[in-house]
């Protein structure tokens, strides 16, 4: 997951993907509830909020989030499409940028200090 991303982003960038991260996955919980997709469709939106949410496995959570929103968009006519559109759009950018420093993907993948008794 290291080879994904230069860094996980800590300061005001690692709080704005924090905030992206939690926004999306609140999209997606609003995508799961209101817009009588069928079954499959709202799981799959649903575990892919709950990754983004935590952090974990966050380039598969947005691209299969973008991938459903996108799909919905062009292939059904329900819900309102600039919705679908900004989760989409949220979603894809998570998947490019990573997840940030206040993850668990940061926890289980990133930088660690390796340190050598003498």
């Amino acid at each position: 997951m290291q080879r994904l991303y230069s860094t996980f982003a800590r300061g005001w960038p690692g709080t704005g993907l924090l905030c992206l991260r939690l926004f999306t996955a609140a999209g997606a919980l609003h995508y799961v509830l209101a817009s009588g997709q069928p079954l499959l469709k709202t799981v799959l939106a649903g575990a892919a909020g709950l990754l983004l949410c935590a952090g974990l496995w966050t380039p598969i959570g947005g691209a299969v989030l973008a991938a459903l929103a996108l799909w919905c968009l062009i292939f059904s006519a329900r819900g309102d499409p600039w919705a679908q559109a900004q989760l989409a759009g949220m979603a894809a950018a998570l998947a490019m940028l990573g997840p940030g420093a206040w993850s668990i993907d940061a926890r289980l993948f990133g930088r660690k200090r390796l340190i050598r008794e003498p």
